[in-house]
């Protein structure tokens, strides 16, 4: 059986998409003089995004074509923000894995609302925990930690988001078995990294509206793992954990996600093994993360889905690793967390953003027609390493300038003078 969440926050659970009855238009010509960049890049969170988007319209709407990362992909922005944001272009992360299908059936089944942005990468996340955590036969981190890519990279029977009974028995019994996500196939590199990616281009349109897709062959997979699975059934239960953004910046993703990852436990309700699945909410901060999710590792939970923001995942990942706890993000794609000292213990459903970089370099020059752009980027990790990838793929692959790289802090009551900087030429 699945014990059922326990949290010690509980949101009512809000799609990624489905917008309706959108107010405002597109604003008036605003004070920045044409001269400026052709596309600004904004790199952040909804939550501060509401109002530097309400800034942009109200002040500087000046036909400045704007390209956004995953960060921003909320069907509702629109609707916050009170104007259709036509011409906005976003990228993100695809879920574009062999049995994205079957995933998507059990999640609308399951919600009645279409997944979000990382959801599919989050339910990846804990069904790969949980094999690997049945395959390892005990409730340890490093036992664990040697079975991720054995239940997950080729050479093992295939099974997917809907075979997961099966798969935990085949686990069980050590076989080798190969995990097919939704998400991607959901394969390891050698630094824990996914070997394949795919990024979707889209609008806003009622909602998300997929307008591309781009694919990403990556790297091979590869890396540590043990020989053998213990395995076995004689347990009282199979431990993991979920350290989400239920609330702050990224509240509004983190709840679909957290539903994504509770409804990967749900599928192993008919095996052998009590799925004790626990939840904290990072609020999005890096401090709450630090302390709920060490209240995770003091609870004795051997693997931890999350964090989801990339600096709140940068500042935990020595408290994990240190631990013997397996940390598996399913939306941190900063570059750094690739080479970071991990002690192995750090793996990631979601692809690096070396990738996003480049896809949104060639958006902005082909779709997009820019020869110049400019980025206003959140002051941390994944906003500033994103900012600088998409400027150095957009000048040395696509030929174009870089104007200004601006920062922001989270939660300010105006934008409008960093708005201003990015936006001058």
């Amino acid at each position: 059986m699945v014990q059922r969440l326990n949290r010690r926050r509980v949101l009512g659970g809000i799609g990624a998409t489905g917008v309706v009855g959108l107010a405002g238009c597109i604003g008036d010509e605003g004070d920045v003089e044409s001269g400026g960049p052709d596309v600004l890049n904004i790199i952040g969170y909804p939550e501060s995004g509401i109002q530097i988007f309400r800034d942009f319209y109200s002040d500087f709407d000046n036909g400045t074509e704007i390209i956004v990362p995953d960060g921003m992909q909320d069907g509702d922005l629109p609707n916050e923000v009170g104007n259709e944001m036509a011409n906005v272009t976003g990228t993100g992360p695809s879920s574009d894995g062999p049995n994205e299908d079957a995933y998507t059936d059990l999640y609308e089944d399951e919600y009645d609302e279409a997944p979000g942005v990382f959801t599919a990468h989050t339910f990846d996340a804990v069904a790969v925990c949980i094999l690997a955590n049945i395959a390892a036969g005990e409730n340890d981190g490093e036992a664990i930690r040697g079975q991720m890519r054995r239940i997950a990279n080729p050479e093992g029977d295939e099974y997917g988001p809907g075979e997961l009974e099966d798969a935990a028995a085949a686990a069980a019994d050590g076989e080798n078995i190969n995990y097919q996500g939704a998400s991607s196939t959901v394969d390891f590199d050698d630094v824990g990294d996914p070997a394949e990616a795919a990024y979707d281009v889209w609008e806003f349109d009622d909602g998300i509206e997929t307008v591309d897709t781009v694919t990403f062959e990556g790297s091979e997979p590869g890396g540590e793992m043990d020989d053998d699975a213990p395995g076995g059934t004689d347990r009282d239960d199979v431990m993991v954990s979920m350290l989400l953004p239920e609330t702050g910046d990224l509240g509004q993703l983190g709840t679909p996600m957290a539903q994504a990852g509770e409804l990967a436990a749900d599928q192993f309700a008919g095996t052998d093994f009590d799925i004790d699945l626990q939840a904290e909410d990072t609020e999005t901060d890096e401090d709450t993360t630090i302390s709920n999710g060490g209240a995770l590792i003091d609870a004795g939970y051997p693997t931890i889905v999350g964090a989801g923001s990339s600096g709140n995942t940068v500042s935990f990942v020595g408290n994990s690793s240190s631990a013997n706890v397996v940390q598996c993000s399913p939306s941190s794609t900063a570059l750094s967390l690739s080479n970071i000292d991990d002690d192995g213990y750090f793996f990631r459903t979601a692809p690096s953003d070396l990738l996003q970089g480049q896809v949104m370099a060639e958006v902005a020059a082909s779709r997009l027609e820019a020869d110049t752009v400019a980025t206003l980027y959140v002051n941390n990790d994944y906003g500033q390493q994103l900012s600088e990838q998409f400027v150095d793929a957009f000048e040395e692959e696509q030929g174009g300038e870089g104007l200004n790289q601006v920062s922001f802090e989270s939660e300010q009551g105006s934008y409008s003078g960093e708005l201003e900087s990015a936006l001058s030429d």
